[in-house]
């Protein structure tokens, strides 16, 4: 990364290079978009969702707009904490939210939240960024975690805009940290400041010379605990728990069915599977494999007998308020890489097990070293972590609330640095 011996107009010529390279990425990433929306709903809700933009565009009627940039619908949830501090503080001020995918943009309706304005964020070419930063204007903008859009912060940077990093997380395989990473480690210098959740991001940060950097730990725990205090009560669950132990089981994915089934077969526990896809194929797939007696949520009535041993969650919106019914949780996601949020059960004390593809997930980790994460690749070792758990349940319970109550503050912290300094 140690490019002192190029002069300055070397230095120069490659970065506009690299610019370039990186727009025609860009350009080349929404063609290859174009392609796939012939053949996958995804794609074609990506596309369908920014069309003609530019006509959707609000007036701002000269509020001071802050922009929150939200990768999914998980980013969402780790900003809005602060996004609720900033407009709770100041209800005057424009709050404008962009996604990059149909998965944040199609669900955060679903969340309590304060935005005056959300829509998708158009392809990140100089031309798109232009428009949209001259229309808005943001006085602050937010990039949530890791998802940095190299042509809008530098449009925003220079329409005057204060550039902030919330709850980031860096990793040594990112290219802002590799001997070709010039232009984005150019996009990084750009930021006012970096909220970060660890000391490694922060080290990794240092070493490519970027110092404007705090640990703050991550905004998610504001968010869970946050839930927990506003989790609804919902008597189906309630009534199918009875006075019995229940594993909840969120956002699975056939990997992880594949573990848990053959257990769940064998076992006389209660269990509540929430799939991470809620459609009738996938439902049924997974009641086809079960050999006790299960139900469907969406098709109980209030008051109905549970005279079924497994309950299928299949609607959307109801998992996270459910962990308060839980006893333990197992968490899906783990087996692919894209670990599910382990951070909701454990807000309810609910001991969490998941699969072992977690590096991406530094709270896994600290959950596995505090005692209250387990990892597991076979349902021989999910048997082995479940008969732990029970085995000290209200100790591992009560180390885990522990944990998560030690861990909130980020956005207060945020906030208070960005506003009241």
């Amino acid at each position: 990364m140690d490019d002192s011996y190029l002069s300055a107009s070397t230095k120069g010529l490659l970065l506009r290079l690299m610019q370039f390279l990186y727009t025609f990425g860009v350009r080349a990433y929404g063609l290859a978009i174009r392609l796939a929306s012939l053949f996958t709903p995804k794609a074609k809700k990506w596309l369908v969702g920014r069309k003609n933009w530019t006509d959707n565009l609000p007036e701002t009627n000269n509020k001071d707009v802050i922009w929150f940039h939200c990768a999914s619908l998980g980013e969402f949830d780790q900003g809005l904490p602060l996004m609720t501090e900033i407009k709770s503080r100041n209800p005057e001020v424009f709050l404008l939210v962009t996604f990059f995918s149909p998965s944040g943009f199609e669900h955060y309706e679903k969340r309590d939240h304060q935005a005056d304005f959300v829509c998708y964020l158009p392809l990140d070419t100089p031309n798109n960024a232009r428009v949209f930063i001259q229309h808005f204007a943001p006085k602050q903008s937010f990039f949530v975690k890791y998802e940095f859009w190299g042509n809008y912060i530098l449009s925003a940077k220079k329409n005057g805009s204060e550039i902030y990093n919330v709850s980031g997380i860096f990793r040594p395989s990112q290219r802002f940290f590799k001997w070709h990473g010039g232009f984005f480690r150019k996009i990084l210098k750009q930021f006012d400041h970096f909220f970060v959740q660890n000391q490694a991001s922060e080290d990794l940060l240092n070493s490519i010379d970027i110092a404007n950097v705090t640990i703050t730990g991550d905004s998610r725990f504001d968010r869970v605990i946050e839930n927990r205090e506003k989790a609804k009560d919902n008597a189906i669950i309630e009534s199918f728990k009875g006075n019995e132990e229940l594993l909840i089981v969120g956002s699975s994915w056939p990997a992880d069915e594949a573990i848990l089934i053959p257990w769940i077969n064998k076992s006389s526990k209660k269990i509540l599977i929430a799939p991470h896809q809620v459609d009738d194929k996938h439902v049924e797939h997974i009641i086809a494999g079960i050999s006790r007696k299960v139900g469907r949520y969406s098709t109980i009535k209030d008051g109905a007998e549970m005279d079924f041993d497994v309950l299928i969650l299949d609607t959307i919106g109801h998992l996270a308020s459910s962990y308060k019914y839980g006893t333990l949780a197992y968490v899906g996601g783990g087996f692919s890489g894209s670990l599910h949020n382990i951070l909701e059960p454990a807000v309810f004390g609910l001991p969490v097990i998941f699969g072992p593809k977690h590096t991406r997930f530094p709270e896994a980790q600290a959950f596995i070293d505090g005692g209250f994460g387990f990892s597991i690749e076979t349902t021989a070792q999910f048997e082995n972590s479940f008969e732990t758990i029970l085995s000290d349940l209200n100790a591992i319970s009560a180390k885990e609330r522990a944990f998560v109550e030690a861990n909130a503050g980020a956005s207060k912290k945020i906030f208070q640095s960005v506003f009241l300094s």
